[in-house]
């Protein structure tokens, strides 16, 4: 059985995270066999319901029609299902087998596929016809052609052939049996909304991501009774795990999907089924609370009694009017797809709640702040993010030049994230000192739209900055040095034309005769930033 290559935790901290409880050897499989029998509704989307022993039935079928046809364990996967039930369906059937896969967002475009294609080389390829690039058949054809490790395709909505996932769906499994990956080895990879220009990707395995459910579900007290709406992208950590989907399925609780986190689909859905929790990021926050104020009312969203808050700082005066306006208990969540994940508590006091992103979950949590020498700082002093523990991940897969940036010589990841402590441990999230955009909740490395812009042949230099907006927390700034006078239109018809997302498309355009220029010769991003602030207050 082949198993995928990662930097492992040592030996010693692996025993005492094994003794302490937090490792307990058992596949994220486990999570769906302790409902395998369980007839309540495990999760729903625009079209269907399964129950559980239906998601359980399914993925088998699924995971026995992997092996016919040829996947094994060790092989990889790419998949890019949207918020619809088939995601994990796939999941779990990908876990059952063995095959490691990387969960590309539904927005992705060829640029990123192509990225994470030729790290993992993959055997299989899940996707939906309903996206843009699997609509007809000419990127698939391009992209088997540029990837000779791709084997297997199947595709949601395909009516029928070779690659109809729904066809593999109905074919027999009575002789299949689980053969997972080892507890401690690889299930699956996350992705990392990284400052540099390839996306990395960070190998999670079975005992650090299954502790991570199983705390959060403790922390924030899931049971079968919670109904849960996930209305963020399905692939991202955030509801995945924090305690996400598969937190509420190890709770034996009910999952509804919403295509997007817009307010008049998902107030139809939490009065439709009771949802008594959702998780957002702070744009969609805003958004909801305009829809209350102009519809007069927050009656749809009586059942809704926990509103999770993450992916981008929430400011407190936004902060304080959850509870009066949604009506709802508010809870601030700061992870990582790397690992740590920080909750404020369901009994915190106000001034914690609206004022902190949390304290670290588990108790081996170690997390410091460090200045620019990599010291450490005193209680309120901002730094740079410090940490290890059970379940932070040790390295990125095949990446050693950046794992050598990104880790100090014990083990601790340096996550970018700009924090403060306060004197009982709670976490302040100051900014990022990493070169990346925060863009609502999704990561653009400036790095990555920075080259694909100086690909256009009439631009001479790029610089990608950072503007503060309103609604979405930040939005891009492209400073652009060309040969001739270029229009927006044409730059942004550019990158399309390089296969980007379309989140990463800059909100806005400068022409200028030249960057401005460190004393060391690096492009002086904070002066263009201030060059903004300056613009948007004239």
């Amino acid at each position: 059985m082949m198993s995928i290559a990662f930097t492992p935790w040592p030996e010693d901290f692996a025993r005492r995270y094994r003794e302490r409880g937090y490792w307990i050897d058992k596949p994220l499989t486990e999570i769906l066999a302790r409902q395998a029998d369980n007839q309540a509704i495990a999760l729903t989307d625009a079209q269907r319901s399964l129950s559980y022993r239906e998601l359980e039935q399914l993925s088998n079928r699924l995971a026995a029609a992997l092996l016919r046809r040829g996947l094994r364990s060790g092989d990889t996967a790419l998949v890019q299902l949207g918020n619809v039930v088939e995601f994990y369906v796939v999941f779990f059937a990908l876990l059952k087998i063995g095959v490691v896969p990387v969960n590309a967002l539904f927005s992705h475009q060829r640029s990123e596929l192509s990225a994470y294609a030729s790290q993992i080389k993959p055997a299989l390829l899940i996707a939906d016809r309903q996206h843009s690039l699997f609509a007809q058949d000419d990127f698939l054809v391009a992209f088997r052609e540029q990837n000779p490790s791709l084997r297997v395709v199947g595709l949601r909505g395909q009516p029928a052939g070779e690659h109809a996932l729904a066809d593999w769906l109905a074919e027999d499994c009575a002789a299949f049996i689980p053969t997972p990956t080892a507890a401690d080895r690889v299930a699956f990879f996350q992705l990392s909304g990284g400052s540099t220009g390839t996306p990395k990707l960070i190998p999670r395995t079975h005992n650090d991501y299954y502790y991570s459910i199983r705390r959060s579900v403790e922390i924030c007290r899931f049971d079968s009774t919670t109904r849960y709406l996930c209305a963020l992208p399905v692939a991202h950590n955030y509801p995945m795990s924090s305690p996400g989907v598969l937190g509420v399925f190890y709770a034996a609780g009910q999952v509804v999907f919403a295509a997007d986190p817009a307010a008049a689909q998902c107030f139809k859905l939490i009065e439709q089924h009771q949802i008594t929790v959702t998780a957002l990021v702070p744009p969609a926050v805003i958004l909801w609370l305009q829809a209350i104020e102009e519809w007069g009312s927050n009656q749809p969203l009586a059942s809704l009694q926990l509103l999770q808050v993450g992916g981008a700082k929430l400011g407190e005066t936004l902060a304080a009017r959850i509870r009066n306006e949604i009506g709802c208990q508010l809870q601030q969540v700061f992870g990582m797809a790397e690992g740590l994940v920080n909750y404020t508590q369901l009994d915190d006091d106000d001034q914690h709640v609206l004022t902190t992103q949390g304290t670290p979950m588990c108790p081996d949590d170690e997390l410091w702040v460090a200045d620019e020498q990599g010291n450490p700082l005193p209680v309120g002093e901002t730094g740079r993010l410090m940490t290890r523990g059970p379940y932070t991940f040790r390295g990125y897969y095949q990446s050693p030049e950046h794992n050598a940036e990104a880790f100090d010589g014990n083990g601790f990841y340096c996550s970018g994230d700009l924090i403060s402590l306060t004197a009982d441990g709670y976490v302040r999230v100051q900014g990022r000192q990493k070169d990346q955009i925060n863009r609502g909740g999704e990561k653009i490395a400036a790095e990555e739209i920075e080259n694909l812009l100086l690909r256009h042949a009439a631009v001479i230099n790029a610089a990608l900055v950072s503007m503060p907006d309103a609604l979405m927390g930040e939005k891009s700034c492209a400073f652009i040095v060309a040969h001739n006078a270029i229009k927006p239109v044409v730059l942004r018809r550019h990158l399309r034309e390089q296969g980007v997302a379309e989140f990463k498309l800059p909100d806005r355009f400068i022409q200028v005769e030249s960057l401005p220029l460190t004393p060391v010769g690096k492009v002086d991003k904070k002066h263009l930033r201030q060059h903004l602030t300056q613009a948007q207050g004239e």
